[in-house]
């Protein structure tokens, strides 16, 4: 009798500890809400898995943070309204910082920063200009920074289709429906550019920048007043910048310096 309650109290023990010891594993979720269509930055591969350099960043900062990732796809024009609605906890899509987006959601400072640029056909001989695009017609992917500028700063000049998704864009562009595309310059560069379907195709005029539309960089969006997920994520991209993690990502999508000036 002795000895069975001995060993009932073993097993009790046992039990206890192992409960301790997996309540010690367990790490709180961060669910980050992506796009999961614009790649090499977000995108699903072949087995259904989302990737890309975002995807890694944000495992990154997980880690960095003792949390765990958990990627919810979404549509980009979805994105703000789910954090609000709390779907999600945070977005890492390759959203730019701009003054317009910050009225809603709060910002982390960058984590990488790139020019937009247009693409055009070769030998198209197509100016970037308001007169050089006069009568053209430009795609752009919708509710994006890029869409912003070219409506403001080209809008009276050319036909402007915008797309759910870049790749939607670029479709229409070797189809012959549009004559140029906008978009991030990293992502046309790694992405279409190098695919069958873009080698005819080229970046025409200069890259840009401008802080009026195109914000301080790309950083992670975070609800109103989640100061205290918005300050461990900085402090999760100053570490890793810091530890070489990040440099090891760039370095596995790029052959520059993605984070910029």
């Amino acid at each position: 009798m002795k000895r069975w309650t001995m060993t009932v109290a073993a097993i009790m023990v046992g039990a206890c500890w192992m409960g301790i010891a997996s309540a010690a594993e367990t790490k709180p979720i961060l669910r980050v809400g992506t796009e999961g269509a614009y790649p090499p930055f977000n995108y699903v591969d072949k087995d259904g898995k989302v990737k890309g350099f975002d995807i890694d960043i944000a495992s990154a900062l997980c880690k960095e943070s003792g949390m765990k990732c958990q990627f919810i796809l979404q549509d980009w024009d979805g994105l703000i309204p789910g954090l609000i609605a709390r779907k999600f906890d945070a977005i890492v899509a390759s959203m730019s910082i701009t003054d317009e987006r910050k009225q809603k959601v709060d910002f982390t400072h960058k984590y990488y920063q790139t020019p937009a640029r247009f693409v055009a056909k070769k030998g198209a001989g197509i100016v970037i200009s308001k007169e050089g695009l006069k009568g053209k017609t430009v795609g752009v992917q919708r509710a994006t920074i890029h869409e912003n500028f070219i409506r403001d700063v080209f809008g009276d000049t050319v036909n402007i289709k915008a797309y759910a998704t870049l790749d939607e864009a670029n479709m229409d562009l070797v189809a012959g429906r549009l004559d140029l595309v906008i978009a991030d310059a990293t992502v046309l560069q790694t992405g279409f550019l190098k695919t069958p379907a873009g080698k005819d195709f080229e970046f025409v005029g200069p890259g840009y920048t401008d802080k009026k539309w195109f914000g301080e960089g790309v950083g992670i969006a975070v609800r109103k007043g989640d100061n205290a997920l918005r300050q461990k994520l900085n402090k999760a991209i100053d570490a890793i910048r810091a530890n070489g993690a990040y440099q090891k990502i760039n370095a596995k999508y790029f052959n520059f310096d993605v984070y910029g000036k």
